[in-house]
């Protein structure tokens, strides 16, 4: 007896080992996504050969797979394709259900490349339902994310169905504009289908525009591609074309003859898609599936006849066991339907509302770049104004003309702030604001700016008190440079706002957590304070307190949206109390790293300190890469009162030679210039000269990273429109360098 029950022990043991060892090999990563790929694989296959219910069954098994191990990427895809297959059928509120599923999955993961998928078979739904707004809508975000990841073929695809859709709609013109993009990106990657596709679909426009010989040459060479590649239902489309096209010719025997072909190979297409179709196979595999458990319950009760009660027992529990699961089934299939027609809608709308947001954040790109674009323009000819209103003061104007020639001088600077302005908000907007961390002293930063600003308090009859708490250290690790805007927006809005007042300055710690110490700077005043109702909208862009303020006290709204914008980067938090008549009090939190460093000192000077007199300016040499020819002109007048020679070209092609040819001292480069840019010319020079001083003098915009002028060699930036006394003492600095260089040498 014992040794019967060590023979169970030991089958109980390896059964044991058996069911481990399969767990841990279905449990592997790697078998699970192979398993869920194949399954894909086979859909996908299925589908091709209009085996509907085939390439059902083999995404549902592929979903259970995915879900059972969370893959969020290869659920996004199964879901796509479901929503391909239904769109097939003719289920196109399922196919919507299914889309919205997949992109709301691939949104989560960023799934560029299948979300671009999903958009063009959405378009292809909302394409069938004839809603083609919202089909062009989805095309053209599809389109997009193609574009991103370089997916020409899908691309190329896309492309024609935007045509297709322009078709429909009868705008002919548009339609050949965008097909014709469709085929050139075919024909440069040797998509046959897409290129097939898109010179029948040329047919057909050419056809509807009167070029009835076009319209023959594309159907024809769309049709030669499909015979070739044996593309059925391009070929059927094709003969339908053409005899179209004949007809319109009155050539009707050959009419017909294409008319045939294209009936025949319907009708062949049609009958292999409805003897393959999803609710016919459906029903047959139910129906075989039923006989077969219908079969199985027999042989158990025959195989139980000789215990005639246990029998008769499985009997009444197998009958009333199907009743039961027949009620259930038929309750949830119901319920089913009625979720499903609820939720048809709402799953609509959802992907209604991805493609609006889409649109939204599609405008908002557009409305920077359109920004950063203005205000770069805008830049240019302020250099030509405020460059002439200083060469004109210095050049000994009559009395009466001195105040207008500083009116014109001061509404330049005043232009150029808000420009400043304009673009720094845009930038923060647009997300291309980068953190640049370093050590400094907070303290001694503030002290700095209390400095820089108490000329202007004292217009005012103000007294600035600084406290910073005494148990706070000095030394942190933070973007000092955005700190101090951000204090000088600040501190400038409460000086701007007080008469005969005072401002107080406080710091100090909140938390403390290892080397990061969380810091509370306010600014407190006692001015004219602000109204709730304006506090409320006081952080949006062109917001200020009231018409009667801005005529008053100037600026133009953009201040506290840069401050909000910036504290928001360094990841901080600003808040405002405020009372009116009796003064605000804005207060922010944000997070520095103390460091026991102290302040780097800065080595290289900015501006020449020293005598003009002493440097020798007889040979030296400038050349000035500028294309607008009023720029080139101030530019000129500038050096020549420097007492300074210099060359004017206006292209990069042309500066890089001028370059090899001659020597020169400094180079005044300006970056956005036709053909090639002054990035690329500096890196040519690089290749030859890597001593030479270049100056990079531009207007500078949303898309330039100041790491890029770095990395194509610019020893320094001069951002137009510069002042001119600015600009005198980098270039005496640059050339004092090049003569202390020189004597070394």
């Amino acid at each position: 007896m014992s040794q019967v029950k060590n023979y169970i022990y030991i089958v109980l043991m390896l059964f044991s080992l058996s069911v481990s060892s399969q767990k841990t090999i279905d449990e592997d990563p790697e078998i699970q996504q192979n398993n869920i790929n194949y399954r894909i694989e086979q859909a996908q296959v299925e589908l091709e050969k209009y085996n509907y219910y085939d390439a059902q069954k083999h995404l549902d098994e592929a979903l259970k797979l995915a879900e059972k191990s969370d893959n969020k990427r290869s659920i996004g895809i199964i879901y796509a394709i479901k929503g391909k297959l239904q769109l097939i059928i003719e289920e196109e509120d399922n196919a919507i259900k299914s889309l919205n599923k997949a992109i709301e999955m691939q949104r989560i993961i960023n799934d560029n490349k299948n979300l671009g998928k999903s958009y063009k078979i959405f378009g292809d739904v909302y394409l069938t339902k004839k809603d083609y707004y919202q089909a062009l809508d989805s095309y053209k975000a599809a389109k997009s994310k193609f574009q991103e990841e370089g997916l020409n073929e899908d691309l190329a695809e896309v492309l024609l169905c935007e045509g297709r859709t322009y078709m429909s709609l009868k705008n002919y013109g548009k339609a050949r504009d965008i097909i014709e993009q469709a085929l050139a990106q075919a024909r440069k990657g040797d998509y046959k289908k897409t290129q097939s596709d898109a010179l029948i679909n040329h047919g057909t426009i050419y056809n509807k525009l009167g070029d009835f010989e076009k319209a023959l040459t594309f159907a024809n060479e769309g049709l030669e591609i499909a015979k070739e590649n044996n593309f059925k239902n391009i070929l059927s489309k094709g003969f339908l074309v053409v005899s179209n096209i004949y007809k319109a010719i009155e050539d009707f025997r050959l009419s017909r003859e294409y008319l045939f072909k294209h009936l025949k190979l319907s009708d062949s297409i049609r009958t292999l898609t409805r003897v393959n179709s999803s609710k016919d196979q459906e029903t047959q595999y139910l129906l075989n599936e039923a006989n077969e458990k219908n079969i199985e319950i027999v042989e158990k009760l025959e195989k139980a006849e000789d215990d005639k009660n246990l029998g008769t027992l499985i009997s009444i529990l197998s009958v009333a066991l199907i009743t039961i699961l027949s009620l259930l089934t038929l309750s949830l299939y119901k319920n089913n339907n009625i979720r499903l027609k609820t939720n048809n809608m709402l799953h609509k709308k959802n992907g209604e509302l991805i493609i609006a947001k889409e649109k939204a954040e599609l405008a908002s790109k557009t409305k920077a770049n359109f920004l950063s674009t203005v205000t770069h323009e805008l830049r240019t000819p302020l250099y030509a104004v405020t460059g002439l209103s200083n060469m004109l003061l210095d050049e000994n104007p009559r009395p009466e003309q001195i105040q207008h020639l500083k009116s014109l001088k001061f509404s330049g600077d005043y232009l150029l702030t808000f420009i400043n302005d304009i673009l720094q908000i845009n930038k923060i907007e647009a997300n291309k604001v980068d953190i640049e961390p370093e050590s400094f002293n907070l303290k001694k930063k503030i002290n700095n700016i209390v400095l820089a600003l108490n000329n202007s308090a004292q217009d005012n009859n103000i007294k600035i008190h600084f406290e910073y708490d005494s148990d706070l250290p000095e030394n942190f690790i933070a973007d000092q440079l955005k700190i101090s805007q951000i204090l000088i927006n600040l501190i400038g809005n409460s000086i701007k706002f007080t008469k005969d007042g005072d401002i107080w300055i406080r710091v100090y710690k909140i938390e403390e957590k290892s080397n990061v110490y969380t810091l509370r700077f306010e600014v407190e005043d006692n001015g004219i304070g602000i109204s709730q109702e304006k506090q409320d909208n006081m952080f949006e862009s062109f917001s200020q307190g009231s018409i009667q303020i801005n005529r008053k006290y100037g600026g133009t709204g953009l201040g506290l949206s840069i401050v909000k914008g910036l504290i928001d980067i360094l990841k901080g938090k600003i808040y405002v109390k405020s009372e009116l008549e009796k003064g605000t009090t804005f207060y922010f939190e944000i997070p520095l790293e103390y460091t026991s460093v102290e302040e780097a000192k800065e080595n290289k000077l900015a501006y020449f300190d020293g005598d003009v007199s002493e440097l020798d300016l007889t040979n030296v040499k400038i050349l000035v890469v500028e294309d607008n020819k009023i720029n080139q002109m101030i530019t000129k007048k500038i050096l020549t009162k420097m007492s300074l020679k210099c060359d004017i070209v206006d292209n990069g092609e042309e500066a890089v030679e001028m370059i090899k040819a001659n020597k020169y001292d400094i180079i005044l480069m300006d970056i956005h210039m036709p053909g090639i840019s002054g990035m690329e010319a500096t890196k040519k020079v690089r290749a030859f000269d890597k001593e030479l001083t270049i100056f990079a003098l531009t207007a500078v915009t949303i898309e330039d990273k100041m790491h890029e002028f770095d990395e194509a060699g610019f020893t320094d930036i001069i951002p137009k429109p510069f002042k001119q006394e600015e600009f005198e003492k980098k270039l005496y600095n640059a050339l004092a360098a090049n003569n202390d260089r020189s004597a070394t040498a």
